[in-house]
């Protein structure tokens, strides 16, 4: 196995594994997570089983929609916006609402769907473009525009998005990068509109440099109680997760977690990014082993990545990776099941 089928399979599996980490916290206070969830060692989510959100949906269908676009960013976007539509019919939880409201416009046959918003939606599922099209700057910058804009067309959005893309990339380099590297190199990229969110990931990379911790960062952002998904909160604490754990996916998620908020969707993003750089050999075998998911099961996802690997190689459209589409609705009846469960859960103590 190369180095780039490594990368895909890792930034893919590394994605689902984080969002089932940190799916049973998600919207809780990071006071109240730490109660409830005191050692984060195991999944908590259905008797130390893991089951994956939205955040892994999406990088799987971005993923898919890469493998068939063949490098051709018209093609992409076709097949993005028609596998968004069709994920929404079988009733996935927790869908974000500016991500919900573009797929009605997309079914509704709007030619712009996405919705001004600075949801953290794009920024989730645009690492794996990094890990495919990072060497491509021209290609890479097209690729996340046409990702980010089917559903969010605040300029915030492809900032935070277009951050997660280069930070997935720069890991795949397999080395650690410095905080003030990987700071000169997305300056250099995102447009002199985009200084307010440089300033925050100017201010993620000092922090750092400085050896401080993530919880700590995220407190001094106003963010105490939680990361919220706001794309200008949700990015520069998920970057100094990564800047700070590059080679432990096991660290970097769990701190990420910690963190409370949004939980499920800041450790897809911190884990996707270290999972591109460590491989799947970098992410606990114990918890890709405990990872419950089916149609989209650890096999899956692995040969997804490995054929994307290819059909980057190649440049040319390949066929979609099978997917049992009759058992997703089962799958989320029983998914939703579990969420209702887990919200009883939290009206009980401790407090």
């Amino acid at each position: 196995m190369n180095e780039k089928t490594e990368s895909i399979i890792g930034c893919i599996l590394g994605t689902a594994v984080g969002d089932a980490l940190g799916l049973p916290g998600e919207g809780l206070s990071k006071r109240r997570l730490q109660r409830i969830y005191p050692h984060l060692n195991q999944y908590d989510f259905f008797f130390g089983k893991g089951m994956v959100s939205d955040d892994t949906e999406h990088t799987c269908m971005v993923a898919q929609s890469l493998l068939v676009a063949g490098g051709n960013v018209r093609r992409f976007t076709g097949a993005l916006a028609w596998r968004l539509r069709w994920w929404l019919l079988p009733l996935p939880a927790g869908v974000g609402l500016g991500t919900l409201r573009a797929i009605v416009k997309l079914w509704l046959g709007f030619p712009k769907p996405g919705v001004f918003s600075a949801g953290n939606g794009p920024a989730m599922r645009s690492a794996i473009i990094g890990v495919c099209y990072g060497e491509d700057l021209p290609k890479l910058r097209e690729f996340v525009r046409a990702s980010t804009r089917l559903t969010h067309t605040d300029p915030k959005a492809e900032y935070g998005a277009m951050a997660v893309a280069i930070a997935a990339h720069l890991a795949t380099h397999q080395s650690p990068i410095s905080a003030a590297d990987y700071y000169q190199t997305l300056e250099g990229i995102l447009p002199p509109q985009a200084r307010e969110f440089l300033q925050l990931i100017r201010q993620a990379c000092h922090s750092v440099t400085q050896g401080g911790d993530t919880e700590r960062f995220a407190s001094q952002l106003g963010l105490s109680k939680g990361v919220s998904g706001y794309v200008y909160h949700t990015v520069p604490v998920a970057i100094h997760a990564w800047l700070t754990h590059q080679q432990d996916y096991r660290g970097g998620t769990i701190a990420m977690v910690r963190c409370g908020g949004d939980t499920d969707t800041t450790a897809a993003i911190v884990g996707g990014i270290i999972g591109a750089g460590t491989g799947m050999r970098g992410i606990p075998p114990e918890w890709l082993d405990n990872l419950w998911e089916w149609p989209r099961s650890v096999s899956w996802m692995k040969a997804l990545g490995a054929k994307l690997a290819i059909a980057c190689d190649r440049a040319v459209p390949e066929s979609a990776h099978p997917l049992a589409w009759y058992g997703i609705i089962l799958r989320n009846l029983f998914f939703l099941v579990v969420v209702l469960l887990h919200g009883l859960r939290r009206l009980l103590p401790p407090y």
